[in-house]
């Protein structure tokens, strides 16, 4: 079959998030052919170039968010109505309260995310075909085909008509009491996002020989990345596989904290909203790990439709640690990631504080380097904070001193590679506040290394009962957890065991690609023909693209095998197979 990929910020870019797991799906599933549909983060990112692609990319298109050129359209007179229409009905339910739910039926808001008076995400269990999100719907699609049919919709995003509709649903009888509250430059920043997520209903991608001609969209994330299989949708009937392994509205929580709370509230509901279309319209939604599932039902996907695939790692990096021990120094704890201040580098510290007291020869190895600007800084006060709790200890008057905490990085000597990191340790830990899918601690389980891990996240459910799980931003539970397994070096044996094997059963490439094979076949199967195939009296058959059809076997005939159904531009007699 032929698969739409719909990427953001990754695949097929050599810095993109979540382009390795990509590479990894396309080329395990070399028997069909993909096209890919790419939104680059930076120009940065477009410079840095692409990763090498193999035979079954077809075809690759890419657009960027970073930046756009203004598309030269200039509406007449009907079609600014149009665009303030559509635009203001948008708004105005972003303003608006929520539809009514049933008593008990919304689970409680997840911990992590900061309850901003006014913030309304859409609730699992919301009748979808409630009238806010029906309106929601038409107000997204209306400003779609009013892009095909003008040649564009970017400069309408970005003109005052459009600020100005925004101001109105804010001062509107029944707005919320933060959208009320909106000033000036609130109502510019929303303005701004608004019109860098809904860029993709501008392109020129939605056509017979663009997303038309694809069997299935699949989405490797939520949001932008969905936006071109909601329209192939809509307007070709292409089926829709969402994957999230990050859901947007938890994002959105998470990196805009200290935003205006006019601001979060907007953009909340507007996430949610969008985030509750998609889920709608996918055919299956594939969330990496239960944290992300939770997040998903309380934006309102349907239980029905979810399918839990881990995420795929590459297992052999790490083979020959899992498989030996004796590169363990029984006496060193790793720390593996990125630095950044989600990671309570901080309690780590001062915990380890706590396991010198017990534990005298222990050394703490911090390997990893900074996320951004903001974790340089954080960098920077982690080692000003090391040299404070840990002077330089030497063993003589005459010796020079070295500090039991070391910062280092993947590729420093001793430590060209991640399973490198792992093994030169006894206990991997993880002292995150804030984690999505903990892939630092699934790498350590490979290594066959016990862990200790705050609980948050995905963390439980990555290593089961195979580590350690503390509460976060409790150094003393963090030292006394890494002080028990110091010192029983029997039972991190029976942990590491256990932990290997659990990874290599759960989190390997060979389970990823064989999920998603058997989604594609079973969405397919299931999704009648979007292009008309006659039978021999010239009435349509309502499937004619069985999921058999794609593959060659002894049922496809020679009409089949001459080339791809999606190819023809009439309709055309189907096979014996399809009848």
């Amino acid at each position: 079959m032929r698969i739409g990929l719909l990427t953001e910020s990754g695949y097929p870019y050599v810095g993109g998030e979540g382009g390795l797991w990509c590479d990894r799906l396309v080329r395990g599933l070399d028997r069909h052919e993909f096209d890919v549909y790419a939104f680059s983060s930076s120009e940065a990112q477009e410079a840095a170039g692409r990763v090498p692609l193999p035979p079954q990319v077809g075809r690759v298109r890419t657009a960027p968010l970073w930046t756009a050129e203004d598309d030269g359209v200039v509406y007449g007179r009907r079609a600014r109505r149009r665009f303030a229409e559509h635009y203001g009905e948008l708004a105005a339910v972003l303003c608006a309260a929520n539809d009514p739910v049933t008593p008990g039926e919304a689970p409680a808001r997840p911990a992590e995310a900061p309850a901003t008076p006014g913030e309304a995400p859409a609730r699992p269990g919301e009748n979808r075909m409630s009238p806010q999100a029906d309106r929601f719907a038409s107000a997204l699609y209306g400003l779609a085909e009013l892009a095909r049919d003008e040649g564009g919709l970017l400069g309408a995003l970005r003109s005052e008509t459009a600020v100005r509709a925004l101001e109105r649903a804010c001062r509107a009888p029944g707005a919320q009491s933060t959208a009320r509250a909106a000033r000036v430059a609130d109502l510019l920043t929303v303005a701004a996002h608004l019109e860098r997520t809904l860029r993709p209903l501008t392109l020129d991608w939605y056509d017979e020989e663009g997303l038309g001609a694809v069997d299935l969209c699949h989405a490797t994330a939520g949001g932008v990345a969905a936006l071109p299989g909601l329209l192939a949708h809509r307007r070709f009937g292409i089926p829709l596989l969402v994957t999230e392994y990050g859901v947007r509205l938890r994002t959105h929580y998470l990196t805009r904290p200290d935003s205006p709370p006019a601001v979060r509230s907007l953009l909340a509901a507007f996430h949610g909203r969008l985030a509750a279309e998609i889920y709608h319209r996918a055919a299956f939604i594939t969330p990496g790990n239960t944290h992300a599932r939770r997040w998903q039902e309380r934006c309102g996907a349907d239980r029905a439709k979810l399918r839990t695939v881990h995420p795929g790692m590459d297992a052999a990096p790490f083979a020959a640690a899992g498989e030996s021990q004796a590169s363990a120094d029984p006496h060193t704890l790793v720390w593996v990631g990125r630095v950044e201040p989600a990671k309570d580098l901080v309690s780590l510290l001062h915990a380890f504080a706590e396991i010198r007291k017990e534990e005298p020869k222990t050394r703490l190895r911090i390997v990893g380097g900074p996320s951004g600007p903001d974790g340089a800084v954080y960098l920077g006060h982690c080692k000003a904070l090391a040299a404070q709790l840990f002077p330089d200890e030497a063993a003589g008057p005459h010796c020079v001193g070295d500090n039991p905490v070391s910062f280092e990085e993947i590729g420093d000597p001793g430590l060209p590679t991640p399973a490198d990191a792992y093994a030169s340790g006894a206990v991997t830990v993880l002292s995150s506040v804030v984690e999505g899918f903990p892939v630092g601690l699934v790498e350590a389980m490979f290594c066959g290394r016990a862990t200790v891990s705050t609980d948050v996240g995905a963390v439980v459910e990555a290593i089961g009962g195979t580590g350690l799980v503390v509460p976060p931003r409790n150094p003393r539970a963090l030292a006394d957890a890494c002080v028990a397994l110091l010192r029983d070096p029997e039972r991190r044996a029976r942990l590491g065991a256990a932990a290997r094997a659990r990874a290599l059963e759960l989190f390997t490439v060979e389970q990823n690609v064989s999920a998603f094979h058997t989604l594609y076949l079973e969405t397919v199967a299931r999704t009648p023909a979007h292009r008309p195939l006659l039978d021999d009296t010239g009435d349509p058959l309502p499937f004619a693209h069985p999921a058999e059809a794609h593959l060659p076997g002894h049922w496809t005939d020679a009409a089949f095998r001459a080339g791809p159904r999606w190819a023809a531009d009439t309709p055309v007699p189907a096979p014996e197979a399809a009848r």
